[in-house]
């Protein structure tokens, strides 16, 4: 969706925990097109109140598929953001947005282009 995103004048931008050198990893492994920026510490999603620390049951379980929070973030807070979804106007408000703890449910993309053909029709 991501061609009609654009087409309604709009930029798809995701904001990852992970340092720059990692991040490029998961773009290329993942072949994605859009924008990808390093939130180094959480500063944004901290400032959004979008930010958890995994619990050491679930700290046990990464190290044990191999994930190592800290060489992927660059820090050893154990801390995640809650997957959230904005669509912001040029005029910097929000105009739609879903964020849930639970990290499986997203905004539905069709909400999204919803919310876009309205700031596209004002």
């Amino acid at each position: 969706m991501l061609d009609e995103v654009e087409s309604l004048g709009a930029s798809v931008v995701a904001l990852s925990p992970q340092i720059p050198a990692e991040s490029q990893v998961t773009v290329e492994k993942n072949d994605v097109t859009f924008h990808v920026l390093s939130d180094l510490n959480n500063a944004v999603a901290k400032r959004y109140r979008l930010v958890f620390s995994l619990p050491d049951d679930l700290r046990k379980v990464y190290r044990q598929l191999g994930i190592d929070l800290s060489q992927v973030n660059g820090n050893d807070s154990w801390e995640l953001p809650i997957p959230a979804t904005y669509v912001i106007g040029q005029d910097g408000i929000v105009k739609a947005m879903s964020a849930d703890g639970d990290y499986v449910p997203r905004m539905e993309p069709q909400d999204i282009l919803t919310a876009l053909r309205a700031l596209a029709a004002s």
